[in-house]
């Protein structure tokens, strides 16, 4: 498959490359720096800012699927989704964030701990999978991490949830970089989460 990867340096990012790279895709990697995107015959780096919606559509043209692994607060939420919707590019997956999960009922940004550090990036990604609920024309899939989302090995074993934050019979909330690499990608292969928000952790 003809993979567009958008945001291809960051924690998130650096290992779904690794990921899809490793199942056989073919991979342009965009990042406004491509020097820290390795060199292999399947990747084909593209240095881009996302802010630039006409170029990023244009970059996008004729791949199969686009993921998108930039912070929330780097981006306008419908230009970024309307840049995908313009390139024709049908498949759209998005690298989410745990703080529009739901606990008891309440989303996650919403509860009294959750960090005031974190909520500006967490409020965004709420808007973004709302304007992403909007468009109907785009076969997309949100995947939301687990409270503690941080690099880590890739194990293969974890669970999958809906709209609810995932715990542990321990109370944790978690999930490495790496496994939940292996989560997007099954969804990029598999399509089981289509037009739908899901969530992984151990």
């Amino acid at each position: 498959m003809k993979v567009a990867l958008i945001g291809a340096t960051g924690m998130a990012g650096s290992e779904i490359l690794k990921e899809l790279v490793a199942r056989g895709h073919q991979v342009t990697a965009i990042a406004r720096n491509t020097a820290a995107i390795p060199s292999h015959d399947a990747v084909t780096p593209l240095a881009l800012d996302v802010s630039e919606r006409d170029a990023l559509s244009a970059a996008l043209r004729g791949h199969d699927a686009a993921i998108s692994a930039v912070r929330f607060q780097a981006v306008e939420p419908s230009q970024l989704i309307e840049a995908v919707s313009q390139s024709g590019v049908k498949r759209y997956l998005v690298v989410g964030g745990a703080g529009s999960l739901e606990v008891a009922g309440t989303r996650l940004l919403d509860t009294p701990d959750f960090p005031d550090a974190y909520r500006p990036e967490a409020t965004r990604g709420a808007e973004f999978l709302a304007t992403l609920r909007q468009h109907d024309e785009l076969s997309w899939s949100f995947l939301s991490p687990s409270a503690l989302f941080t690099p880590g090995a890739r194990t293969g074993h974890f669970r999958l949830g809906t709209d609810t934050l995932l715990v542990d019979e321990a109370g944790n909330s978690a999930i490495s970089a790496g496994d939940f690499s292996v989560a997007l990608v099954d969804e990029l292969e598999q399509g089981n989460h289509l037009k739908s928000r899901f969530t992984v952790g151990y």
